[in-house]
């Protein structure tokens, strides 16, 4: 009965906002009235996109409202009012499938919030009279209560049903998303290539050629000054050496060893071992062996990697932090990175921090970058990454 009534006190909270709404919903009803007049009558024109974005403001608050009581989001999807001459805002106004909703929405809110409560409390006075016989004396599940719990419910679905965006315009959106995702991609891609050449260029081909050169002086000098030809051939082992050294940095680049060897779990650990900061990690639904069926894709490995791995050097850099924490955790099929220290905060996706890049990276995966850095701190960034497992 106890847990009945405050579901039902929720409930009714979430109605008595409805119908508070279904009020505000009267004065937007008459703003888009004479919004419309106006545009109509030519000289009232500019009120029109000002007026549909007020409408916009109201569909949000009910989008917001609605998703957290049923605990799903409402996307929404409109056309910019902001761009253009005043007849452009106009016109894109007036022929926004998103407008259409929106009063689709307005003319049920009108009626069905206000009811809705009027209902509500109705049922109160009789809920509390039965209820509490029935629960009381004869011990059973609350009759009543839980209708109150539906009538909200009720609402929910009938403001995502009218605010939903089409099947059609969620595609579109998806395809503009994913043509901006492949674009970074690409970008992303262009950037890795560029920057494996000039590595290959500036380090292990210059290493290459100047071993070149030592084994063929050491060849000339064979026969004529031993001596010579042996100091040769150790300049040219070094010059191997560093060659070798320098491919090993560019293998790194590209898919570092370690996550082939230890997985990512224990790759981050190496980076946090490494770090020059005190880093604490915890990781959930992960583990260190290489073929034990918790691994994600390599791609997605090599990602979240480069992602822990360019936190890590920002906040050694920049944060001015002497801890910071890891946190990996899979679950859903997604993995989740999240990077965190108290440094002083203030970090940006500018000025050499890398951070442009690990959104390239992830975005490239159909993932999501969220960066939180307050001045003061803390800063946090957050990455989610699909996986297949």
């Amino acid at each position: 009965m106890r847990q009945a009534l405050r579901n039902a006190g929720r409930a009714s909270l979430y109605l008595l906002t409805g119908a508070g709404l279904s009020v505000a919903c009267y004065v937007m009803a008459g703003l888009v009235l004479a919004g419309a007049v106006g545009t109509a009558l030519v000289l009232g024109a500019g009120m029109l996109p000002e007026t549909v974005r007020a409408l916009r403001a109201l569909a949000g608050f009910e989008r917001r409202r609605s998703g957290t009581w049923a605990g799903a989001a409402i996307p929404e999807n409109y056309l910019p009012l902001d761009h253009g001459t005043l007849w452009a805002r106009v016109r894109a106004a007036g022929t926004d499938p998103g407008t259409y909703r929106d009063l689709r929405w307005l003319g049920a809110q009108l009626v069905c919030g206000l009811v809705l409560w009027y209902v509500s409390l109705v049922l109160w006075p009789l809920a509390l009279l039965t209820d509490g016989i029935w629960c009381g004396v004869a011990g059973r599940p609350a009759l009543l209560l839980p209708q109150i719990v539906r009538l909200a419910s009720l609402e929910a679905r009938l403001s995502r049903t009218l605010l939903l965006p089409s099947r059609s315009e969620r595609l579109a959106e998806r395809v503009a998303e994913l043509s901006a995702t492949r674009a970074g991609a690409v970008a992303a891609h262009g950037a890795e290539l560029r920057r494996i050449e000039r590595d290959l260029h500036d380090g292990a081909q210059a290493h290459l050629v100047a071993l070149s050169m030592r084994i063929g002086l050491a060849r000339r000098a064979y026969g004529q000054d031993g001596e010579a030809a042996r100091k040769l051939l150790d300049d040219a082992q070094d010059q191997a050496e560093e060659a070798l050294a320098g491919l090993r940095h560019v293998v790194r680049g590209i898919h570092p060893p370690v996550l082939t060897d230890r997985g990512l779990a224990g790759a981050v650990r190496a980076l946090a071992a490494g770090s020059a900061l005190e880093v604490t990690v915890t990781v959930a639904g992960l583990t260190d062996g290489p073929e034990d069926g918790t691994r994600a894709p390599a791609a997605v490995e090599a990602a979240a990697y480069f992602v822990v791995a360019e936190a890590l050097s920002n906040a050694a850099r920049h944060s001015g932090a002497e801890r910071a924490w890891v946190e990996l955790t899979r679950s859903a099929g997604l993995l989740r990175i999240r990077v965190r220290d108290e440094g002083r905060g203030g970090a940006a996706e500018s000025g050499g921090t890398g951070l442009p890049g690990v959104r390239r990276r992830v975005a490239a995966l159909d993932g999501s970058v969220e960066l939180s850095s307050p001045a003061g701190g803390p800063t946090v960034l957050e990455a989610t990454l699909p996986g297949v497992w």
